[in-house]
């Protein structure tokens, strides 16, 4: 159960997502990665921010300001409970509470998931009528998972190390729950 608490915590060293735009005028592409906290540009390069942000200017898209998602603000402290509850649990050392740590590590991953593909949609769809740049019937949503062509970008969304070191941790509960012998009763 520890093994798992501390992979958990690989997801404040590394991002848990990138979004890549490609396109001729950025030969080396536009890298956005989204951290538990924050949403940074390729090696911590925030003027990549502003350049997306002038893009979705064009288009109509809402600017990226990672101030104004609460998420980034407590999504951390969710992590940090998620953690001590971990230990909590690895003290106690009961098998159904590494099942009960398992199964909300799960749902709030599920949960977290689904949060990002709202603010895609978001993102992509609510788009500013008075945009220079409008192409009737067509979004601007990035892909969740996979590759997608918007325009003239080509667009990558994939999860980073972040992500597999907290999916290793729900593993990792998983099988601290699954190989914990249940208490007998005498």
């Amino acid at each position: 159960m520890i093994l798992a608490v501390v992979l958990l915590g690989g997801i404040f060293l590394f991002p848990l997502w990138q979004i890549n735009l490609e396109a001729a005028q950025f030969p080396g592409g536009l890298d956005l990665n989204i951290w538990i906290n924050r949403i940074s540009g390729a090696d911590g390069d925030d003027s990549i921010i502003q350049n997306i942000n002038i893009l979705n200017h064009y288009i109509g898209m809402q600017f990226i300001e990672p101030d104004s998602i609460p998420e980034l603000k407590y999504f951390s402290y969710v992590a940090y409970a998620m953690m001590a509850l971990g230990v909590l649990m690895a003290i106690i050392n009961n098998k159904w509470g590494y099942g009960i740590w398992f199964l909300i590590m799960a749902i709030l991953s599920v949960l977290a998931v689904y949060d990002f593909y709202l603010w895609l949609y978001d993102y992509g769809h609510n788009l500013d009528p008075m945009a220079p740049i409008k192409i009737e019937g067509m979004t601007f949503m990035p892909p969740l998972f996979g590759e997608k062509d918007l325009l003239n970008f080509y667009v990558k969304s994939y999860p980073q190390l972040g992500t597999i070191f907290m999916g290793l941790s729900i593993v990792g509960g998983f099988f601290a729950f699954w190989t914990k012998p249940k208490k007998v009763r005498s």
